[in-house]
């Protein structure tokens, strides 16, 4: 019960802003990972319930600091309409709280879950912009070095690739940007669930994603082009387009997953040989 009033100004706080991204930024397919995010933070905090009723020392002067900074930011990104400052501000919110209510053990505890909720905000637009197009233009150069190497008619000017009497603008989405920051909070969840004892395993895994999604944003390009140049502009831009995305995802996350399982076979095989 004591939780009960905590919950309730949460729900007053935030209820707002997760109303207005699931009508605004999770509809597009950048932002659409966000509600699985959510979802499996709210998991992530009921499994560890059991630490609600742990109460350790509180800090209370650390704890005011943050929960009112993060009342701070809220305030500003909601009057101005700044989603990643009004949806980024209930993390210090949260960890204020649990240090004023129960000390340090609950954030220790909780870290994970509390650490996931970064990858529910937007990316800032100034990352968007410094990326996009760097990767746009790789992704364009190497989608049409291994296409006219298969054969294919493909010309590239900039981001636009020609193949046959079709033209293909390489397109924002297709920079890889988002499925970067939506497989990497996959493969570190997975981590996190796996609980793998071995830091170099760890890492290998997790300086493997950017790479893995970068490759699978040059495989849905060629996908696209591939299918616009055989079945016409209409199949390129229709249903496949939207599904070529999700498929290269799936692809992306169980590349990661096979790696993840062939170290997990390389290095205990290594560490038997030594032992």
């Amino acid at each position: 019960m004591t939780w009960w009033p905590v919950l309730l100004g949460l729900l007053v706080l935030y209820l707002p802003s997760y109303w207005d991204m699931a009508n605004g930024i999770w509809n597009s397919e950048e932002h659409a990972h966000g509600p699985i995010v959510l979802i499996v933070t709210l998991y992530l905090l009921w499994s560890k319930r059991a630490v609600l009723a742990e109460a350790e020392h509180p800090h209370p002067v650390l704890g005011w600091a943050l929960l009112l900074l993060g009342l701070l930011v809220y305030a500003v990104g909601r009057s101005q309409e700044i989603m990643l400052l009004e949806a980024g501000s209930q993390i210090p919110v949260l960890i204020g709280t649990l240090l004023i209510t129960l000390g340090m053990r609950p954030v220790r505890a909780l870290w994970f879950a509390l650490f996931f909720l970064l990858f529910i905000l937007p990316l800032p637009g100034f990352i968007i912009d410094a990326a996009t197009m760097p990767l746009k233009q790789h992704i364009s150069e190497i989608a049409e070095t291994i296409l006219y190497f298969f054969g294919y008619p493909v010309a590239r000017s900039g981001v636009v690739l020609s193949v046959g009497p079709y033209q293909l603008l390489v397109a924002d989405a297709c920079s890889g940007l988002h499925s970067m920051f939506s497989l990497s909070a996959m493969g570190l969840l997975y981590l996190y669930l796996m609980e793998h004892k071995n830091w170099l395993r760890n890492a290998i895994v997790i300086a493997s994603i950017l790479p893995i999604a970068f490759a699978a944003n040059i495989g849905r390009v060629m996908l696209l082009v591939l299918v616009t140049y055989h079945l016409g502009d209409a199949a390129g831009q229709g249903f496949l387009h939207d599904f070529a995305g999700v498929l290269l995802f799936v692809i992306g996350l169980l590349l990661l997953f096979a790696l993840d399982g062939f170290l997990g076979l390389f290095l205990k095989s290594t560490m038997d040989r030594k032992s």
